[in-house]
């Protein structure tokens, strides 16, 4: 099937040779066409340029995009969608001035997600999951991680990542999956954490890897959940079944978990609240993928990653939802753009980099997503009429997505 867009008012972050990821200064260029067109052939980006050189034959589909503009769709490298029920209850307790660390303590928090994971089956798991997915692609996602976490047993996490499994297979979206059964410790386990690791190294990863239920191995490197000695055995673990090594770190505390991460040449290392001047120079001229969670930082009152000094020591960075139940229960990446740009003073281009071709490589995704390229899958969204791509962090408030495309295909 073949079709053009033709009279596109701007086409956003057009790039005619595939690049991995923009880092530093580079951040603050994307590279746009006005007035323009762009082709697609069977699910895949074939063409595209100024409407002075639009083509003149025929197509199956022409959508005249006249007053709107065009981007690929957001690449949404961190979440939790995968869980069961809410934590509204929280909520209210931190509004009345509990912290994260207190309700944690009082068996709320991931334990109390994981309570209910443990109580509800894989099918009705799957359907509040699906839930969830579709109102994210219908925001804009064009690519998604989803990582377990919210078991903590053998049965549950591999019912968490069968799950994600099945929404692969069920939905056109980009979908990559990560095990993170160190996540919190168990109650069964509070007094015995080397016996949890050693259960999830030597019980559940083999499962994970002999049903090929993940492509990433994450750990919560963090004070009073798992230390850097934690995160070497798992990292080595994972890496030696051949799983991607990927880091919750530095969200309430550095403890030297990005240094671990780099020493094990992570993806990404994610959250980064609290970042040292050490944790910026380490990540200087590495393959790992800083990524911040604006949303996280928003709903718990806590510091957001340090944007503007990362990006001006030359660092590359990612913007994620981190959409789960208790810290960042939104996975609207709209929402995450305006927020890095209002409260971690990032440009909107440094924010759209962010958001398209840096999170398409926290992904691992960059070949195939995350710019408008030939040969590239045709993720894409269409805004509404606007003034300027500004207008998607400026109007914070507003659903500024008209259509959505995956594989070059309109999701109704």
């Amino acid at each position: 099937m073949r079709t053009l867009f033709k009279n596109i008012k701007e086409l956003l972050q057009v790039r005619d040779k595939p690049i991995s990821f923009v880092a530093g200064a580079d951040m603050n260029i994307l590279p746009t066409i006005k007035n323009a067109y762009v082709t697609f052939q069977d699910g895949i980006i074939s063409d595209f340029g100024s409407m002075s050189n639009c083509p003149s034959s025929s197509f199956d589909i022409l959508v005249d995009a006249s007053g709107r503009m065009m981007l690929p769709s957001w690449c949404d490298s961190h979440t939790h969608i995968v869980y069961s029920g809410n934590r509204e209850s929280e909520f209210s307790n931190r509004i009345r001035g509990l912290s994260y660390t207190d309700i944690a303590k009082n068996g709320g928090g991931i334990l109390n997600s994981a309570k209910k994971l443990q109580e509800t089956s894989e099918e009705e798991l799957y359907q509040q999951s699906k839930v969830r997915l579709e109102e994210v692609i219908k925001l804009g996602t064009g690519a998604i991680e989803i990582k377990s976490g919210y078991g903590l047993t053998t049965e549950s996490e591999l019912k968490m990542l069968r799950v994600i499994k099945r929404l692969k297979e069920e939905y056109p979206i980009e979908i990559k999956s990560t095990f993170l059964a160190a996540h919190a410790l168990p109650k069964a386990f509070e007094n015995n954490k080397a016996k949890y690791l050693n259960t999830v190294i030597e019980e559940l990863l083999p499962l994970v890897i002999q049903e090929k239920l993940a492509e990433y191995i994450d750990i919560f490197c963090e004070t009073g959940y798992f230390s850097v000695e934690d995160t070497d055995l798992i990292l080595k673990a994972g890496k030696k079944h051949g799983l991607i090594p990927k880091m919750h770190v530095n969200q309430f505390t550095a403890i030297g978990g990005v240094q671990k991460g780099i020493e094990y040449n992570a993806l990404s290392v994610d959250h980064l609240e609290e970042m040292r001047n050490i944790d910026i120079d380490s990540l200087k001229n590495t393959n790992t993928m800083p990524v911040a969670l604006p949303g996280c930082s928003f709903f718990l009152g806590i510091s957001y990653t340090p944007a503007r000094k990362m990006i001006d020591a030359g660092l590359p960075l990612a913007l994620a939802t981190d959409y789960n139940p208790g810290s960042a229960p939104s996975g609207n990446m709209n929402f995450i753009i305006a927020a890095a740009c209002i409260k971690m003073k990032m440009t909107p281009e440094e924010a759209i980099n962010a958001a398209t071709v840096n999170g398409a490589y926290a992904m691992g995704l960059e070949k195939n997503i995350g710019s408008i390229t030939i040969g590239k899958k045709a993720n894409v969204l269409l805004t509404k009429p606007i003034n300027s791509y500004t207008a998607i962090p400026y109007s914070f408030g507003h659903n500024q997505i008209d259509k959505i495309y995956l594989n070059g295909i309109e999701i109704s």
